[in-house]
C-alpha cells in the first residue's frame, strides 16, 4: 500500500529532515570539534551541483539519448547539457523514457547520486582543512564563509556547469512511484536524515569522538596525549562536508531543479547555526529539538499568515527571518547552552566513578 503524507505535514518533515542533516553535519565541526565553520553552504551547494551536474549526464550518455543542438543531433553530455531549453527536453526523455519506467535503475541512481554528492563534499571539505590548520577562531570562519561565496559566484556564472542564473533541472528518481511521489521523496529523505543521525550518535561516542571533544576543550592537552590535531582537523571537515554535501543533494532531488541562486548563507548557513544554538551546542538530542521547532513554526507562520498579518507593520514574508534573529540573541542572552545542553560524558559508569572519588577522599 503505498503511503500519503497529509499536505500539511510535507512542508514539516521536508525541513526537518533537510535541516537535520545539515544541523547534525554542522554541530559535528562546531559542537564536538570546535572549528568555527561559518560556511555550511560551501558544501551544501557542491552537493546540490553534484545531484544537478552528474547524474543527468550519466543517464544520457549511458542510454544515447539525442537531440538536435545548434543544427545537429548529438548526445549533450558535455557543456550543451546545461543549454536551458536543451537541459528540459533532456530531463523529461530520461524521465519518460528510462526512470519512469526502471524502478531498479532509479533507486541505484539515486543512491549513486548521494554517494559521488558525499565523496565532492568530502573532496572540498579536505581542501578546506588546510586553512584550517593555520588559522582559528574568526579569521577561519571568516575564510570559510567567503569560499562559500566564491563557489556560488562561479556556479552563478559559469553556464556549463549547472546553467548558471537559468539552473537545470534534476532527474526524478520516483517518477515510477506515480502519484505519492513525493510522499516518496519525504519518506527517502527522513530515512537519510534517520541514518545520518544515528551513524554520527555512534561516531561522537566512540574515540574518535572523544578526541574531538579533547581537541575543543584544549589543543595543547590533546597534543600531549598524542592525538595528531591537524589530522583530526581534517577529518572532521571531510565528514561534516560529505554530510552536507547529502543535503544539498537531496533538497535539489526533492525541488527538481537546482538554481544556485537559492543557496545563499542566510539559508544554509545562519539558519542552521540558528538551529544548534537553539538545540545545544554540542548535544546530539539537541540537533533534533531545533530543528523541529524551527520546522514546525515555519509551517505555523505559513498556515496562519493570513490571520497573522493584520497584526504585523512588515510582510509576513520577513516574519521567519525576523524569529530566526531573535533566536539567536535570545539564546545567546538568556540560554545560551540550548534546550537540551551537552551533558559531560565518563567512560566509566556513574556509581565507579563516586566510588572512586569517595575512596580518593
Amino acid at each position: 500500500m503505498a503511503i500519503v503524507i497529509p499536505p500539511f505535514l510535507i512542508e514539516i518533515l521536508l525541513t526537518l529532515g533537510i535541516f537535520l542533516i545539515i544541523t547534525v553535519s554542522l554541530n559535528f565541526e562546531v559542537g564536538y570539534a570546535g572549528i568555527p565553520q561559518f560556511g555550511r553552504v560551501l558544501t551544501v551547494l557542491v552537493g546540490a551541483i553534484v545531484a544537478a551536474a552528474i547524474p543527468g549526464r550519466l543517464l544520457v550518455l549511458m542510454a544515447g539519448i539525442t537531440v538536435e543542438f545548434r543544427g545537429e543531433e548529438i548526445v549533450p553530455y558535455g557543456a550543451e547539457y546545461a543549454n536551458h531549453l536543451v537541459n528540459f527536453r533532456l530531463v523529461d526523455q530520461i524521465n519518460t523514457q528510462i526512470l519512469g519506467v526502471n524502478p531498479g535503475l532509479s533507486i541505484v541512481m539515486f543512491i549513486v547520486t548521494l554517494i559521488l554528492a558525499a565523496i565532492f563534499g568530502a573532496i572540498i571539505g579536505y581542501l578546506t582543512s588546510y586553512p584550517a590548520l593555520r588559522l582559528r577562531e574568526a579569521y577561519l570562519g571568516i575564510t570559510l564563509l567567503a569560499f562559500g561565496d566564491a563557489l556560488q559566484l562561479i556556479a552563478l556564472n559559469y553556464d556549463p556547469l549547472v546553467g548558471a542564473t537559468q539552473g537545470v533541472f534534476v532527474p526524478n528518481f520516483f517518477l515510477w512511484v506515480g502519484a505519492t511521489q513525493t510522499s516518496a521523496k519525504i519518506i527517502a529523505i527522513l530515512i537519510v536524515a534517520a541514518l545520518i543521525y544515528v551513524l554520527v550518535h555512534f561516531w561522537v561516542n566512540s574515540p574518535f569522538g572523544r578526541s574531538l571533544k579533547a581537541m575543543r576543550d584544549s589543543e595543547q592537552a590533546a597534543e600531549v596525549y598524542g592525538k595528531n590535531v591537524p589530522r583530526l582537523r581534517g577529518y572532521t571537515l571531510m565528514i561534516g562536508g560529505a554530510l552536507a554535501a547529502i543535503g544539498g543533494a537531496l533538497w535539489v532531488i526533492y525541488t527538481g531543479s537546482m538554481d544556485a541562486r537559492t543557496f545563499n548563507r542566510l539559508t544554509w548557513t545562519f539558519w542552521p547555526w540558528a538551529f544548534m544554538m537553539l538545540g545545544g551546542t554540542g548535544s546530539h538530542k539537541g540537533m533534533l529539538v531545533g530543528v523541529f521547532f524551527f520546522a514546525l513554526f515555519r509551517y505555523l507562520i505559513f498556515a496562519y499568515k493570513g490571520v497573522l498579518e493584520p497584526f504585523i507593520p512588515i510582510s509576513i514574508q520577513w516574519l521567519e527571518y525576523i524569529l530566526i534573529g531573535l533566536i539567536i540573541v535570545l539564546v545567546s542572552m538568556f540560554r545560551p547552552q540550548g534546550l537540551l545542553p551537552e551533558k559531560p560524558r565518563t567512560l566509566l559508569p556513574k556509581e565507579r566513578v563516586e566510588e572512586l572519588a569517595k575512596a580518593s577522599a
